[in-house]
């Protein structure tokens, strides 16, 4: 067999990176309900200890992706336990029939790209499958208004307050990082930004855009699957040229982040809950909520995300069998306060 058949025969994966909230797995449901017949599996890396995402996705009801094309990694980051967790799920994947034609791999919203990129140089990895690219999905939003996530004043005022934190902003690094390992990058929420805001955080891009990379720009998450998919890049093979913040690093954690699962009783007003998310963000310094709720009186399950104060809420599908339980991550800085969040979240007073 010829190196260039052996290429060939490998699967192409694309590797969706991104920072909390930007939109990745709204941009990979669109992709799966888009894919016109191509065979794809999913490897969902959460961050968190429930599968929020994942269950997201599987529940798209996609003959070519079936739930389990959908492998879920919910405890560690993948980007730090590559040979733990992503070489098994790529096993199981590997071993579906028919075969998968394509994998889409979302990352969490702090994983480093270049760490799971250079995973694909390892032997049992190589011969079988390639990366076709690197998407970084940015929230445009959150960069128009000079940040990398949406609700994040408090870093922001920090920074501004002493410059010394400039190079040591874990949060900036992974972002650097993402944007300086993409092939392609994907712009969200262009519908809630104006032409001053696009030129903005068009700007905020190009300080880290490598040379040649191309930026499109999204609303709601729709793209057209062509673009994402069969760039060909063969990004392992270049990875080593991509300088990132963690080059010189032996190894990195992700300890400025806690995040904790609350259990929510079934709700009567989907409107009135999300105000009490919005609270949480305001004065709880949550940066991301995700989950499902059951509500009164409705056979279908509510869809809940936040980043920071903006949430989103819609009924997606009926609750299964021994399903129905409501069960939200929340996710922000170290020292969240599970007790205080947890309080507002169930509409409790505040305690004077």
């Amino acid at each position: 067999m010829t190196a260039e058949t052996a290429s060939l025969a490998r699967v192409p994966c694309t590797i969706v990176t991104g920072f909390l909230g930007a939109g990745k797995t709204t941009l990979i449901r669109h992709v799966l309900e888009n894919a016109k017949g191509k065979r794809l599996a999913v490897i969902v890396n959460e961050f968190g200890d429930v599968g929020i995402d994942g269950d997201i996705l599987k529940g798209c009801g996609i003959e070519t992706c079936p739930e389990e094309n959908v492998v879920e990694l919910a405890n560690g980051c993948i980007c730090c336990t590559v040979a733990d967790d992503f070489v098994p799920a790529l096993d199981a994947i590997l071993s579906r029939s028919p075969r998968v034609d394509h994998i889409l791999i979302e990352t969490s919203g702090l994983a480093l790209p270049k760490p799971l990129v250079q995973a694909f140089h390892w032997p049992a990895i190589r011969s079988r499958v390639t990366v076709d690219g690197v998407v970084a999905v940015v929230d445009g939003e959150a960069l128009a208004a000079g940040r990398v996530a949406h609700d994040h004043d408090a870093l922001a005022e920090q920074r501004a307050a002493d410059a010394s934190l400039d190079h040591d902003d874990p949060i900036e690094e992974v972002f650097d990082d993402q944007i300086a390992c993409a092939d392609l990058v994907v712009l969200t929420k262009a519908d809630l930004i104006d032409a001053d805001g696009a030129v903005r955080a068009r700007a905020a891009l190009d300080a880290e855009l490598p040379k040649g990379v191309r930026v499109v720009n999204v609303t709601g998450g729709r793209l057209d699957p062509a673009v994402l998919l069969g760039l060909g890049v063969g990004t392992e093979d270049d990875i080593e040229n991509r300088r990132t913040h963690h080059d010189d690093e032996a190894e990195h954690d992700h300890d400025d982040f806690d995040s904790f699962v609350v259990e929510v009783p079934e709700i009567a007003d989907p409107a009135e809950f999300a105000a009490r998310v919005a609270k949480a963000a305001g004065e709880a310094e949550v940066l991301r909520v995700k989950g499902f709720l059951a509500v009164a009186g409705k056979p279908m399950r509510l869809l809940v995300q936040a980043v920071g104060p903006r949430v989103e809420h819609h009924f997606d599908r009926p609750w299964g069998a021994g399903e129905r339980a409501g069960r939200l991550v929340a996710i922000g800085l170290k020292g969240l306060d599970r007790a205080k969040v947890e309080s507002i979240l169930a509409g409790e007073p505040a305690v004077a």
